[in-house]
């Protein structure tokens, strides 16, 4: 495999540390075809997709309904970049997410993805506001453009491009006590939070959390700015992430799954009062713009992707497979030496990993262990896994957290055939000993083939 072709212009022409991270734990595979919640590789193996895309693919790869709708798109030879006038799919597409999001989100900024996204929500509350400090957690993720890392709390991605924007400040996720101190400054635009910090290792908020931040930002006059790239259309168990609180965000920021894996796309909703004080006069309104934001086959795409989430009852089927799929992680991993929790919400799930009281040495040496479980064992467990024909991986800011969250169109006999493969993972591994002696033999052996890709 280490002379196959894709990867060697991968390699050379893309990313060669990616390519020889992936040799370096034997992850290493082409995958070349997708369809529902399989994807397939260059040898003709099959896998169950527990990643998604990091939540890009809720309604499954390559749906037929979404491709017949697209084909017979181009096949009208539509008018895709409308800059002179109003465009009908990008309307239709503002229209229906602002009835799906509720008032008073009603007007809808473009763009080509999260990042740009959330980075359209930041620039709305600054301009909205007059203020320019910006608030966020030190657990999120919000992109890697600069403007988003300016708000992200990853010292290691942050450290390569100081300095960022001014003015931004980092609290605790789930601290009401910080949240409200900060924000009692009166000087932040905005405070972008995510309903559940994925890449920080699905964090679950404390109970009313959001709601209760929602409304002591209005009480300091910042706005909310809801995060839901990645819990979005169903993830959770509810179309978006803050109706499980029973509120509305000043803005919500999606994108990820809108496109239904196939199209780029990102929306901004805003209140029609924050937008006409951004940029409400003809002086102002092009002060955000994307060329390619709203494009119509990207929205063409976002409309039949809300139509089949609607037909398909993926929200329901999110919510009452995720309940059985947490249920019956919980119940087979409790009580596993190095399972600290089992948590997450609708068809997003998380294995942490690490030390527990019921070794004696995670009660001896409990940061030595956590440390080894976030450097090596979540990588190691997505690795076992990719054997048993299971595509997952960690959260990408908590190495010792096994995040799944499969399409939203997977059966519950898959989710089930899942869970054995990674209770049998994780049983291999309850003594420390054979999870360093196994780990060290495998990595050894790939670090002396100078991470041969395989």
């Amino acid at each position: 495999m280490r002379s196959h072709p894709i990867v060697e212009t991968y390699a050379r022409h893309v990313s060669p540390e990616f390519v020889k991270l992936l040799g370096v734990f034997g992850y290493g595979r082409v995958l070349v075809r997708a369809e529902d919640v399989w994807v397939w590789d260059e040898e003709g193996r099959r896998y169950l997709d527990l990643l998604a895309g990091f939540g890009s693919v809720n309604i499954g790869h390559n749906h037929p309904r979404l491709r017949k709708r697209l084909h017979g798109f181009l096949d009208e030879k539509p008018l895709n970049l409308v800059h002179v006038g109003p465009s009908d799919p990008a309307a239709e597409l503002a229209r229906t997410l602002a009835a799906l999001a509720g008032d008073p989100l009603e007007i809808v900024l473009f763009s080509n993805g999260g990042a740009e996204a959330v980075e359209a929500g930041m620039k709305v509350a600054k301009a909205a506001t007059g203020r320019s400090a910006l608030l966020s957690c030190r657990e999120g993720f919000h992109g890697t453009s600069l403007g988003a890392l300016s708000i992200l709390g990853d010292e290691r991605m942050r450290s390569p491009f100081l300095p960022l924007l001014p003015g931004c400040t980092l609290v605790p996720f789930g601290n009401r006590a910080a949240l409200e101190r900060e924000l009692s400054t009166g000087k932040f635009a905005a405070f972008v939070v995510e309903p559940i910090p994925a890449e920080g290792g699905v964090l679950i908020p404390p109970a009313g959390y959001l709601a209760w931040a929602q409304e002591a930002c209005r009480r300091h006059g910042t706005l909310l700015v809801l995060d839901e790239v990645q819990t979005g259309l169903g993830r959770t168990g509810e179309m978006f992430a803050f109706q499980h609180e029973g509120f509305t965000p000043d803005v919500l920021v999606l994108a990820k799954a809108l496109g239904g894996s196939i199209a780029s796309i990102g929306a901004t909703l805003v209140s029609r009062q924050v937008h006409s004080a951004a940029y409400g006069s003809m002086a102002r309104f092009d002060l955000h713009g994307s060329t390619f934001g709203g494009n119509s086959f990207a929205a063409v795409a976002a409309l039949e992707t809300l139509a089949i989430v609607e037909s398909e009852k993926l929200v329901h089927r999110s919510r009452e497979l995720g309940a059985e799929f947490l249920g019956t992680l919980r119940t087979r991993l409790g009580g596993h030496p190095f399972v600290k929790e089992v948590r997450g919400r609708g068809l997003l799930v998380a294995v942490e990993l690490g030390g527990t009281d019921s070794t004696w040495l995670g009660r001896a040496a409990p940061r030595l262990v956590d440390g080894f479980a976030e450097l090596v064992f979540g990588q190691w467990a997505a690795v076992r896994l990719l054997e048993k024909g299971i595509i997952c991986q960690p959260a990408s800011r908590k190495w010792n957290v096994l995040k799944l969250e499969p399409p939203l169109t997977i059966g519950s006999a898959d989710l089930s055939a899942a869970a054995d493969a990674i209770v049998e993972v994780l049983g291999d591994y309850e003594g420390a000993a054979t999870l360093v002696s196994d780990v060290s033999r495998r990595l050894g052996a790939q670090l002396l083939s100078g991470g041969d890709f395989r």
